[in-house]
């Protein structure tokens, strides 16, 4: 697809949120992806946090930056497999208010290209909770840096055409509900 300039870039606040019980600052490679594309692209990290898979805790997290006005969108890392530890879908589901299902099944296709039919073992996933865009990608690095390059990245810039999330951001906030 070739990009289109809609307009003037327009930087987001964006906390990123790692789920992980080995994982520190010092090794969080996958949050650190994020951040680096994130301020790359002329976003802000408006706030950065390692979380233990525990639903409740991340729960908490998400609610706290959903409910704070100022952060426009969530990103994780982490929590996305199959195992009984993995449960960010789980934490991420009840918040959400408006699926965006074509996140998961896009970035499932991209990823089989790089890793074939391991990719069925992603629960990656995004929505709307409230007014605030929620993505979830898996824990590994590699993952981080598809999500991030070819649909994240390009969703929340301004310029891309021929629409983009960052463009809907005003109407999700503000529009009335339906009668």
């Amino acid at each position: 697809m070739t990009k289109k300039v809609k307009g003037p870039f327009i930087p987001l606040n964006i906390a990123v949120l790692t789920v992980s019980d080995t994982r520190t600052r010092e090794n969080d490679t996958s949050g650190d992806v994020i951040q680096e594309r994130l301020t790359g692209a002329g976003h802000k990290v408006a706030a950065r946090v390692i979380l233990s898979d525990d639903v409740e805790k991340l729960r908490a997290q998400l609610r706290a930056w959903v409910a704070d006005k100022t952060v426009d969108a969530v990103i994780s890392t982490g929590g996305t497999g199959l195992t009984r530890r993995d449960v960010t879908p789980e934490a991420v589901a009840p918040l959400i208010t408006k699926p965006i299902p074509g996140f998961g099944e896009l970035f499932r296709w991209l990823s089989y290209e790089e890793i074939g039919t391991s990719t069925i073992e992603s629960r990656a996933l995004a929505g709307v909770a409230d007014d605030t865009f929620i993505f979830c990608l898996p824990g590994s690095t590699g993952a981080c840096r598809t999500g991030m390059d070819k649909i994240i990245l390009p969703q929340l810039d301004s310029t891309t055409g021929p629409c983009n999330l960052t463009e809907m951001l005003p109407r999700i906030r503000h529009d009335p509900a339906p009668k």
